[in-house]
């Protein structure tokens, strides 16, 4: 008889990242997004950025038909719609990369529309403060937040995402989380840090340094865009922040 292979683990990236958050305290603050650039501020807790990365993840399914291990690209910047994206992508399975050759779905911001080639599915990311859309899409792209609005917030997966699915950049689920814990633990960042960071979501290492390394070690996150070096310190008191990270 053969000796049976390794067991898979069924769980995708974005359970392992969000899972022990929300059932935590799914309340708290995870990600305060500042702009230097328009002053805003947004602050979302675990249960809403869950919100938008399961409409994300459900339009993703049932309105672009993909299935775990398809490509989907990304060229996003830091922001808290980035983040909602990314995590909806992980969450049915998708593998993201960081060239729209081959993809089936692209993420783009109005200002790279270049960069989405020729996917099947080519989505517009406004990055407006409150989540609005773009009123009127470019020709042969649609608009994310319009899109993903309709679906539920909730996500029920159909198909698991094994441990050695591609996660990011050929990376599997398990060592894109390995990564991110092991990169926490060099921050010193743990479950009670409220981390205050600059870091652009370059892939692979500004995303893991900037939001994959916070939500691996359960704790919250500040990023400033555009930041004005005058109003950090600040800054870090008025969000009580423990650590810091600038990339």
């Amino acid at each position: 008889m053969r000796a049976a292979g390794p067991r898979l683990r069924l769980v995708s990236l974005t359970d392992l990242l969000l899972g022990p958050i929300l059932r935590a305290d799914a309340a708290r603050p995870l990600i305060t997004f500042y702009d230097d650039a328009d002053g805003s501020r947004v602050e979302l807790s675990g249960a809403t950025l869950a919100n938008w990365a399961a409409k994300t993840a459900n339009w993703l399914r049932d309105e672009c038909d993909l299935q775990p291990g398809d490509p989907v690209h990304a060229a996003l910047p830091a922001h808290w719609q980035t983040a909602g994206a990314l995590l909806g992508a992980w969450w049915c399975g998708a593998h993201v990369v960081d060239q729209a050759a081959g993809a089936e779905v692209s993420l783009v911001t109005a200002d790279r529309l270049d960069d989405a080639g020729d996917a099947p599915v080519r989505a517009v990311v406004s990055l407006d403060p409150l989540g609005r859309g773009l009123p009127d899409p470019p020709a042969g792209f649609v608009d994310w937040s319009s899109e993903i609005r309709v679906h539920g917030d909730f996500f029920h997966a159909t198909d698991p995402v094994p441990g050695d699915a591609p996660a990011l950049l050929g990376a599997t689920v398990d060592e894109v989380f390995a990564t991110a814990a092991a990169r926490a633990t060099e921050l010193g960042v743990g479950p009670c840090d409220r981390v205050l960071s600059t870091t652009d979501w370059t892939l692979p290492g500004g995303l893991n340094d900037g939001l994959l390394a916070v939500l691996a070690a359960r704790g919250s996150l500040v990023h400033c865009a555009n930041s004005d070096a005058a109003v950090l310190a600040g800054r870090a008191d008025t969000e009580q922040v423990t650590a810091f990270h600038r990339g």
